[in-house]
């Protein structure tokens, strides 16, 4: 339950072996290898060199895999053996050293190459003929053979496309010249036409033609008739839909058989990977020197690895100046779920602490509260338990929402929450078991609610306090225990024993001297929150520092969101119910039907939209009121060297 422990480690290998050792240590996933930019040893040895070579090779055939696979998958008929929780295809081992080793795949990729260059070239034939159609098919009643056209002496024939709103002005300004039109086709917006004119009256011919946006005809691939070019043209499309139909017919065949593909894309991905980290490692002209990160507790174990390849060493070395270890959480199993929270903010700094074990009793709680609906909560444990049923990979936000499904179920018993009000409108009978459960309804008793989550806020803020001074005392700074977070225990603590004697809930004597006691935390906060720099500084600093009193002010009220969320809840919640009983009352048997299809759709809306809330919302309350007391963040996250997968997962 904390940070883990790494190690800088520097492994000298023969270049013979380089490749064998970075597999086994691919497979064990335990190290973070450093390139050579990063590395420490190219930094004191800048003879060492870099293979800048690219495997080119291994690039092409990922590329190739690839893009085949994606063509197959296009005429794929059946689904395979994955969906949408469950996207890797599952294989044992024996499977995939099968298809690594064998010839099998490789025969596969290249037929679906030559199928997929075979589609291309006929889709493209089949555009380029459709296209020549269509543009010949106004022609079609042409009945002379298109070498006539331009075969005339004192005459000159032109032929081409008029729009249908000119062609009225242009037939008539053409008459004007001595022209003469006949229309011969049309299409949607243009007339196919022929015009005869005088060779002497061309270019004023041709300007009113421009003027109409004439579009001249183009019968350079025609030769003879043009209605027995379009013949020939639909027995070409007819031959190339049944050509292109078998290549298709032929990819879906193949398609069937694509997870070879799939297996062998994943062992050529990793194989770069592998070929890519050497190539980025400082080398010598014999050795390879691959240095990175591990878990201290990991080092028995790559000795071990390392021990058995005769021309490799491994040792400790020591990280250079300024040089922060890459940082790793590690939880027990009932906290690890919780863990998503504290990837999704951001790993804490190397000595930090890990926030995971603190924030996890709190998020599971105050999802709770949000949603305070114990029907809502058990809907949720059945849906979530069957995705974890059906789903791949890592599980922790499924396990972690489960646990706060628990909460939820928990919270809504003690409120009185079961779908809303549904058991006192639609189950009278079960109320006396709802109210030996239940220990306040928030909606006749929104003041519970208030200070329940007021005390809450201020709890979980005095922790995060409590859990630095902690932390600081452990590392033995106990300068800034004391003045940074002694002082506001204190402090605050004071502060509302002060008010509670003002309130009356204790003793005002007690109350007076507690805010007299006070003063003397404030005072050290303005003179010592603020340590470097001249005393003008660190007195202004400590100004501050004291008007941000206000601010845990503003962060406890904030905590007020839980009330808000779980009250709204509740009355959207009763809202449904109540429409739920209007519409079941319809008659004709209409509200049979209607009336509980309203209920199980209006309060599936109101788990999704309520989950939603309950989860964005308590997940700002560690992020901004929580996290900050305790953790400063900013550490990277340790990255080992590991194979990973597109489409398969192998069976251990």
């Amino acid at each position: 339950m904390a940070v883990s422990r790494m190690m800088k480690i520097l492994i000298a290998t023969y270049r013979g072996e380089a490749g064998e050792l970075l597999e086994e240590l691919q497979q064990a996933g335990i190290v973070q290898v450093l390139d050579a930019e990063r590395a420490m040893v190219s930094k004191d040895w800048p003879e060492l060199q870099i293979d800048l070579r690219r495997p080119k090779d291994l690039d092409e055939m990922v590329a190739r895999l690839d893009k085949c696979i994606t063509f197959l998958r296009k005429y794929a008929t059946d689904k395979g053996p994955v969906s949408i929780f469950r996207p890797l295809v599952v294989i044992d081992k024996d499977r995939y050293s099968e298809v690594v080793s064998g010839r099998g795949a490789l025969d596969l990729l290249e037929q679906a190459e030559q199928v997929s260059a075979e589609i291309d070239r006929l889709n493209t034939e089949y555009e380029n003929c459709q296209a020549t159609y269509e543009g010949l098919y106004p022609w079609r009643g042409l009945s002379i053979p298109v070498e006539e056209i331009a075969g005339l002496k004192t005459t000159t024939c032109m032929a081409g496309m008029i729009g249908h709103q000119h062609f009225e002005e242009v037939t008539a300004k053409l008459s004007e010249l001595g022209a003469a039109i006949e229309q011969v086709g049309s299409t949607g917006n243009a007339d196919a036409c022929l015009i005869v004119c005088m060779n002497e009256t061309v270019a004023e011919i041709q300007k009113v033609l421009r003027s109409g946006d004439f579009e001249q005809a183009r019968f350079e691939e025609v030769k003879g008739m043009v209605g027995e070019f379009l013949e020939d043209c639909e027995e070409n499309l007819a031959r190339l839909g049944v050509e292109l139909g078998e290549a298709m017919s032929k990819a879906g065949e193949l398609a069937k058989e694509r997870l070879k593909l799939q297996i062998l894309y994943d062992h050529y991905e990793n194989l770069l990977a592998r070929e890519q980290t050497k190539a980025l490692s400082p080398t010598s002209e014999y050795v390879v020197l691959f240095e990175g990160w591990a878990k201290r507790k990991d080092y028995e174990r790559l000795e071990e690895m390392v021990g058995k390849f005769g021309a490799s060493t491994i040792t400790e070395v020591l990280p250079g100046e300024g040089e922060e270890p890459p940082v790793e959480i590690e939880n027990n199993r009932v906290v690890r779920p919780f863990e998503v929270i504290t990837r999704l903010y951001g790993m804490p700094q190397y000595l930090e602490l890990d926030p995971t074990v603190f924030l996890a009793p709190f998020f599971a709680l105050f999802f709770g509260l949000c949603l305070t609906d114990a029907g809502y909560g058990l809907v949720m444990i059945a849906v979530i338990a069957y995705l974890l049923k059906k789903m791949q990979g890592n599980k922790n936000l499924m396990w972690m929402l489960i646990v706060c499904s628990i909460t939820t179920v928990i919270a809504g018993a003690l409120t009185g929450g079961w779908f809303g009000d549904a058991i006192q409108v639609f189950a009278p009978g079960m109320d006396g078991l709802r109210n030996k459960l239940m220990l306040f309804d928030p909606l006749e008793q929104p003041m519970v609610f208030f200070y329940l989550s007021l005390a809450l806020g201020y709890f979980q803020l005095i922790f995060g306090l409590i859990i630095a001074f902690v932390h600081n005392l452990r590392r033995k700074d106990y300068v800034a225990a004391v003045c940074d977070q002694l002082t506001w225990l204190v402090m605050l603590n004071s502060i509302m024993l002060f008010a509670a004697g003002k309130a009356g809930a204790i003793s005002p004597q007690v109350g007076k001297f507690f805010g007299v006691a006070a003063f003397v935390p404030a005072i050290t906060i303005l003179l010592f929150s603020q340590r470097q720099g001249q005393w003008a500084g660190r007195i202004g600093m400590g100004c501050f520092q004291l008007f941000s009193t206000i601010f845990w002010m503003g962060d406890m009220l904030s905590y007020l969101r839980l009330m808000a969320l779980g009250m709204v809840t509740a009355g959207l919640g009763l809202a449904i119910n109540v429409i739920t009983g209007i519409v079941a009352d319809l008659p004709y048997g209409i509200g049979f039907v209607a009336g509980p299809l309203v209920f199980v759709l209006g309060h599936s809306f109101n788990i999704a939209m309520s989950g939603l809330g309950a989860f964005v919302h308590t997940l700002r309350l560690q992020y901004v009121e929580f996290f900050p007391k305790f953790v400063v963040g900013g550490g990277r996250s340790f990255e080992p060297f590991s194979k990973a997968f597109k489409h398969i997962y192998i069976k251990k």
